[in-house]
């Protein structure tokens, strides 16, 4: 079967599309034949790993894919052949204590697909059934894939760890990630009383604003975090969204209202900073991080992308075999919304 895939670390130079062996499934899994699966800058720290990530090797690409079940292992009894299925990108099992909790993402055994084991960008891969979740006939692969890392994350943080709640204000740091579009339209489902959003041009925050966003912050025109005192009335906001990290961290934290929240689930700008210890005691602030979310969570918040409540923003979709083409202009970030791989 066709793949994309890596025989060993390294930079972009490293990835082929190539014949690999169709997956042999265990008991417990199911064979899907990958309908859709979608790109995230995950994908290129895979690539150039780090100290203590260990995989076999070729590895086969992509945390995010839906498709239709092509077999069933001997122990699978609710799923069958043809079901149509998102994937839960969280791996765990009921061996400790969260797992048997549905915490899967907080396990002493979690893992992510396409991650630590083989993913989605392949014609066919497998898949434990107790990560299925059962498509409508009317929902689209595509959406299906473009959604499930970047949702769950959103949801777990916002709304499972964050306690958001109707009335509150939020601020969202960076206007064209899929986390950060994701968490514009959860906050305004949720109902949010003004969404602020920083971003790099005009036309991030434009789609921001489509997404639902009420005030928008060009960081390249203006001091965001002036901005956001002057926007507030010198309060700040409830919660803040700072996946940065080190380049932000700082005014994120400044931006916050007494007993306000700063959440986060990732540091692409650098994870080690320092901050005013002052602030989180004198402010009463609350730092929460979190990493994927639950099985209840992939539930819900793929249930509101089902009925059209919550919407993935999808930039391009390319055939499998431009997968190399796809990683690429993920590496080169000019990019809105989840670049998509089709077979």
């Amino acid at each position: 079967m066709k793949a994309v895939v890596f025989y060993e670390h390294g930079l972009l130079d490293k990835v082929q599309v190539t014949d690999v062996p169709k997956p042999e499934i265990e008991p417990d899994e199911i064979l899907l034949e990958v309908k859709a699966a979608a790109l995230n800058r995950l994908d290129l720290w895979v690539l150039a790993g780090w100290p203590g990530l260990n995989l076999k090797l070729p590895h086969i690409m992509g945390s995010d894919g839906a498709g239709i079940i092509a077999q069933v292992g001997s122990n699978v009894t609710d799923f069958s052949v043809g079901d149509r299925v998102a994937v839960n990108p969280t791996l765990g099992n009921d061996s400790d204590y969260f797992g048997r909790r549905g915490l899967d993402n907080m396990s002493d055994n979690f893992a992510i697909l396409g991650e630590h084991v083989d993913g989605f960008f392949a014609e066919f891969t497998a898949v434990p059934a107790r990560n299925l979740l059962k498509m409508p006939e009317n929902s689209l692969f595509i959406e299906a894939a473009a959604a499930s890392l970047v949702f769950v994350t959103a949801w777990h943080s916002l709304i499972t760890r964050g306690g958001l709640q109707a009335g509150e204000t939020v601020l969202i740091v960076g206007a064209g990630g899929g986390v950060n579009t994701a968490s514009i339209q959860i906050a305004k489902l949720a109902g949010a009383e003004c969404i602020y959003v920083v971003g790099s041009s005009d036309e991030k925050l434009a789609k921001a604003e489509a997404l639902g966003a009420d005030v928008l912050i060009n960081r390249h025109e203006e001091n965001w975090g002036k901005a956001i005192f002057k926007a507030t009335n010198r309060r700040g906001v409830d919660i803040v969204v700072d996946n940065v990290g080190a380049a932000t961290f700082a005014t994120s934290l400044r931006a916050l209202k007494k007993g306000g929240r700063l959440l986060t689930v990732g540091n692409s700008s650098g994870p080690t900073f320092e901050f005013d210890n002052r602030l989180m005691f004198g402010k009463h602030l609350s730092i929460i991080g979190s990493t994927m979310g639950s099985s209840a969570d992939y539930e819900t918040v793929m249930n509101l992308i089902f009925n059209g409540r919550l919407q993935p923003v999808i930039d391009t979709i390319y055939p499998l075999s431009e997968g190399l083409a796809a990683l690429h202009r993920l590496e080169e970030g000019n990019v809105s919304g989840k670049l998509v791989l089709t077979p």
